[in-house]
């Protein structure tokens, strides 16, 4: 556990050497560490190789989207990391689209945490795409992104096909509408796999507070 320890790109690269011959180490938190891209490209590099790490804790490092696209990279390649947190790190739209696509073909991801890096409409979009295909990411941690009705509605269209996700938490955004809380409580009609949704909404009107709690799976706060 080196959380909050400021290494910066250099520290994560002297850990990446250490892990690419380590065969020990299962869970790894470099929270808050400042590590950048420069630092995610080298952990990213021993995603490729190492064959032990299953926990991998990046909340907080300002990796951004260059550094979520070689994350995405080694997530491609890696068949070991099973939970992941990519929080608060800046990411973007485009860091997003490379996860999701990441994700398409990554067979060993089942939690995923991905809160407060403001991937828009068109992140959520991505992301919605790739739980039509992912068939292992049970739990998916979703807020304070941004992603807005449109959002929302592409990750509900998703909710009909994806048979895997149990737990999905969309706290923190900005509004939704009546809309889009009656596709979200649609779809669900359709999806016998997710048991819990935690949401919250700021600026959400009565009415769609209303329809959201016609599902008792939804967590409406």
């Amino acid at each position: 556990n080196l959380w909050e320890n400021k290494i910066g790109a250099e520290g994560a690269k002297v850990v990446a050497e250490g892990l690419k011959v380590n065969q020990i180490v299962a869970t790894l938190n470099l929270s808050s560490n400042q590590i950048g891209a420069e630092g995610a490209k080298a952990l990213a590099d021993v995603l490729k190789v190492n064959q032990t790490v299953a926990t991998l804790n990046l909340w907080e490092n300002k990796i951004g989207a260059e550094g979520a696209k070689v994350v995405a990279e080694g997530l491609k390649v890696n068949q070991i990391v099973a939970t992941l947190n990519l929080s608060s790190n800046q990411i973007g739209a485009e860091g997003a689209k490379a996860l999701a696509d990441a994700l398409k073909v990554n067979q060993t991801v089942t939690i995923f945490d991905f809160w407060n890096n403001k991937v828009g409409e068109e992140g959520a979009k991505a992301m919605a795409g790739a739980l039509k295909v992912n068939q292992t990411v049970t739990t998916l941690r979703f807020g304070w992104d941004e992603i807005g009705d449109e959002g929302i509605k592409a990750v509900a269209d998703a909710l009909k096909v994806n048979q895997t996700l149990t737990s999905l938490e969309l706290n923190g955004q900005t509004t939704i509408s009546d809309e889009g809380a009656k596709v979200l409580v649609d779809a669900l009609k359709a999806n016998q796999t997710l048991t819990t949704i935690r949401f919250w909404c700021t600026g959400t009107p009565d009415s769609a507070k209303q329809l959201l709690r016609s599902d008792s799976r939804i967590q409406f706060f």
